[in-house]
């Protein structure tokens, strides 16, 4: 797999390659991790998903909205993206009718709160047309009815708040509004034997993108006045403003994380950016054992050479708690006789909070000891113990794995020790590898 997410591309580099998303996946769903004043929005947006392409250029079966990324289908992460937008009141999203008991069901799994399945047409400006019917349809409250009408790909994931905010406040003042990106290649025009006829100046023109923003009235407008040759092979919705509504877009250039899954290689750089974003960070919890914070100490500076953050904290209790709604990994430090009733009792913590409905979660247990064998109830700490443990937390979504750390006098065989658990914890939270669920890997 390439590793296109390693590092932020700037606007002058590769404009087209996928890009880290900085701030995909940071916060639970309807949630936001930080709102600043300036984004506070006082008119009703809500955003129309079509999502009934067939994904032929991916060359497989299931269409690409639907195909599956650590157990959870593209199009919810897409769902994700804007249900976390405090300021966005409702998304339908339009489906294939042969798709609608499968987009039905994903809402339902992935407990999507904002989102309206409709039916979609023939083509995408049908369906789109489908969708900013359902927003502005008879009987609806006034109150529901959108200002702003935001249009955006189901298969483009990894969207971000800033830009959503642009879009949405150009297209109130402006009627309409759109994301534009640089061109990659240089586009020609061919004669009809095949032979080049001219090219264009690449820096006069822009790649359109997605999302684009309406006034409800001005999309509605376009769509009324519309041909049935429009219908059938137009997909700018821009243009239809313009050309039916007399109303210029502003053109917004987007970042580079607008790029949208087209082919079967973009499928698994998507996944790989997931796995990237939900493996930054990690909380450690102590439960208050000096030499549980000690160890957790020693842990945090070496992952940061792993470019990894760690937070310690000695439970999930109170301000504590806060924890559980932000993180997607958990270290457990345990010199208790009782460390797995510890994990137990986090793995309820986990469930209550229902992460693992978006994402898997990452639990491992960090058992130290300063003999061959960690003793719990006065005998030791059976791999099938933690193996029954890690099953049932399978089925939840939640990978749980175990290291075993043998204390040392020897400060340079402890610091080689500390940094082998550096690694494997950064490797497991890295990988999310199922293959290792509850192993008792040794340090």
């Amino acid at each position: 797999m390439e590793d296109h997410h390693k590092k932020m591309q700037s606007d002058s580099c590769d404009p087209d390659r996928p890009t880290h998303p900085g701030t995909f996946p940071t916060c639970e769903a309807g949630r936001s991790d930080h709102q600043p004043a300036e984004r506070s929005v006082d008119f009703p947006v809500s955003v129309v998903l079509p999502a009934g392409g067939t994904g032929e250029r991916t060359g497989l079966q299931t269409p690409k909205q639907f195909c599956l990324f650590m157990g959870r289908p593209l199009i919810s992460y897409t769902i994700q993206a804007f249900e976390r937008v405090s300021w966005i009141q409702s998304i339908v999203v339009v489906v294939a009718r042969e798709h609608m008991d499968l987009m039905t069901d994903i809402v339902q799994q992935f407990q999507h709160t904002k989102v309206r399945v409709v039916p979609g047409g023939s083509t995408r400006h049908r369906s789109i047309y489908n969708g900013v019917l359902a927003l502005g349809e008879e009987g609806r409250p006034v109150a529901d009815k959108p200002k702003v009408v935001l249009i955006h790909d189901a298969v483009r994931p990894f969207v971000e708040e800033d830009f959503l905010y642009k879009i949405a406040m150009a297209a109130k003042e402006q009627g309409a509004a759109g994301a534009i990106r640089p061109l990659v290649s240089t586009v020609i025009a061919t004669t009809s034997e095949g032979y080049l006829d001219h090219s264009l100046e690449r820096a006069k023109y822009r790649a359109s993108e997605m999302p684009q923003g309406f006034t409800y009235d001005v999309i509605y407008q376009a769509y009324q006045k519309c041909s049935e040759s429009d219908f059938e092979f137009g997909t700018e919705c821009l243009h239809l403003a313009l050309q039916y509504s007399g109303t210029n877009a502003k053109l917004i250039q987007g970042p580079p994380t607008l790029w949208k899954v087209t082919y079967k290689r973009d499928l698994a750089a998507a996944e790989s950016i997931i796995k990237d974003t939900l493996s930054r960070s990690a909380c450690v919890i102590t439960g208050g054992s000096a030499q549980a914070v000690t160890l957790a100490g020693a842990l945090q500076k070496a992952v940061g050479a792993l470019n990894m953050e760690l937070a310690v904290i000695p439970d999930l209790t109170g301000e504590n708690g806060g924890y559980l709604l932000k993180d997607w990994n958990f270290i457990q430090v345990s010199v208790s006789r009782s460390c797995l009733s510890e994990v137990e009792a986090l793995l309820t913590d986990l469930e209550a909070a229902k992460q693992a409905l978006l994402h898997p979660l990452v639990v491992i247990l960090v058992l130290l000891s300063g003999s061959d064998e960690l003793s719990v109830s006065g005998r030791a700490v059976e791999p099938e113990a933690i193996m029954d443990l890690a099953s049932a937390a399978k089925l939840r979504n939640i990978l749980l794995y175990g290291i075993q750390l043998h204390q040392s006098k020897d400060t340079q065989r402890w610091e080689r020790s500390v940094s082998r658990v550096a690694e494997i914890t950064s490797a497991l939270i890295r990988d999310r590898s199922p293959a290792l669920v509850g192993q008792l890997l040794q340090a």
